[in-house]
């Protein structure tokens, strides 16, 4: 199952509780799957990455608050509605925002791929901004980015009653309203299946009793306080959460480097080579992957491998490939200027001496242009470990990606940001330190 985690009640990763993924949507597909006979695997993932996880077949199906919409069913197939929905205008308090009328000339926000994208249609002249996660939609507001934020209603209602500077307002409903659905890939034999244990547990009261849990007495915005300013209180059950972030984004980061740096070191030698075959290559891949963005690398490896070779392969292997084979890319020119840096009479005297090539350059040549150039190493670790926020886009749960789970479990859009960012500036601070400690002692050996 393909969702979403950042959208309670519907779907969210209980960080409190060792991090399971809970919501009225996982209570319904583990329903269906204990009366199909399946065994439920959940797959996060941002949003608007659901679809392209069910066309590449990472997923068998699809579960996160997505509506029916003709442009979806072009994609995909959907099983019976199971919930219907409404959607409401979230705002400043005093913003006196309480229609769609009052929102014309307005900056409105809406989650990139969300149905309230089309809601924005019936809005005069209106200047729309579009973000993968609801958090970060009610950040711009807090923030006097966007005037209003139009969400799903009990998503509003959970918001609002943990943050009494925003308030709401419902949209009146379409005729049609606001359908949810299992989604699925085009001729895909679990519908009918998926379909007859749907109508089963609408006919037993099975599914009422579960909306009526996640939409009644089990409301989590009431515990939560209320007040202006920070509330770094409400944080602290999710400390030990976000801390193991910490284990994941620096094992993310030595594997990539170590990957990218053997990888890089063997670029730089085909770049070195009399071989115009290897130059050529090493070229090319160099201006590949230092002329195209990294999240797109990351996109393409982790939707294209499963579609390409029938491999599904993990998100956090997919992460490490990607950033390794980037840094490489980078890595391959820094360590041929180290290599070039190095007196040619050492290579001359080495070779003089009868020592083989392969000898010379990897015990004689290779250590001083690594120590000439372990700035630049360093320098690529951190760049490292700041941009392994990006996989959080593909559902590894690092330190960002936690720090979205408790921004929906707190609807708390600001604390949880400053609390990963003093972690990141941590680990940056130690890593500069070892490289100093290391530099310090490679002076000493001279």
């Amino acid at each position: 199952m393909g969702t979403s985690p950042d959208y309670p009640p519907y779907e969210n990763i209980d960080a409190a509780a060792g991090g399971e993924i809970v919501g009225l949507d996982i209570d319904i597909a583990l329903a269906i799957a204990d009366k199909l006979g399946y065994e439920l695997k959940i797959a996060p993932s941002d949003f608007d990455g659901l679809i392209a996880a069910l066309q590449s077949e990472r997923v068998d199906f699809v579960m996160s608050g997505m509506s029916v919409t003709e442009e979806r069913k072009q994609s995909v197939d959907f099983s019976d509605i199971y919930y219907v929905a409404s959607n409401m205008i979230v705002s400043l308090k005093d913003s006196g925002y309480d229609s769609l009328d009052d929102l014309a000339g307005k900056k409105v926000g809406v989650q990139l791929g969300s149905t309230q994208e089309n809601v924005v249609s019936g809005i005069e002249k209106p200047d729309v901004l579009k973000l993968n996660k609801i958090p970060d939609l009610i950040q711009a507001l807090k923030a006097d980015r966007v005037d209003a934020v139009i969400v799903e209603d009990a998503v509003a209602a959970g918001y609002a009653g943990a943050n009494e500077d925003l308030k709401i307002a419902a949209i009146p409903a379409s005729d049609e309203g606001e359908g949810y659905a299992i989604a699925f890939p085009k001729g895909s034999e679990l519908t009918e299946p998926f379909n007859k244990a749907l109508q089963e547990l609408k006919d037993d009261g099975t599914l009422q009793q579960m909306i009526d849990k996640w939409f009644g007495t089990e409301s989590t915005a009431g515990t939560m306080g209320k007040g202006g300013g920070l509330h770094f209180e409400r944080l602290e059950k999710y400390f030990g959460y976000i801390l193991r972030g910490v284990y994941v984004t620096l094992l993310f980061t030595l594997v990539s480097a170590a990957f990218g740096f053997v990888w890089g070191a063997i670029l730089s030698l085909f770049k070195l080579s009399k071989v115009a075959v290897l130059r050529g290559f090493s070229t090319v891949y160099t201006s590949i992957f230092r002329g195209t963005p990294l999240l797109l690398q990351l996109a393409l490896i982790y939707y294209a491998v499963p579609q390409l070779t029938g491999y599904n392969i993990p998100p956090l292997l997919a992460a490490g490939l990607a950033f390794g084979l980037n840094s490489a890319a980078y890595l391959s020119e820094t360590i041929r200027g180290g290599i070039l840096a190095v007196d040619k009479g050492q290579r001359e005297a080495a070779l003089s001496l009868g020592i083989p090539y392969r000898t010379m350059m990897f015990s004689i040549i290779m250590p001083q242009a690594v120590k000439n150039i372990l700035p630049a190493l360093v320098n690529e670790c951190v760049a490292l470990v700041k941009e392994s926020s990006l996989v959080s886009v593909i559902g590894v749960a690092d330190l960002m990606r936690r720090a979205t789970v408790v921004q929906a479990n707190t609807f708390l859009a600001f604390e949880p940001l400053l609390v990963v960012g003093a972690i990141y500036y941590v680990l940056v601070l130690a890593l500069t330190s070892v490289a100093r400690l290391l530099e310090r002692r490679m002076r000493r050996s001279d």
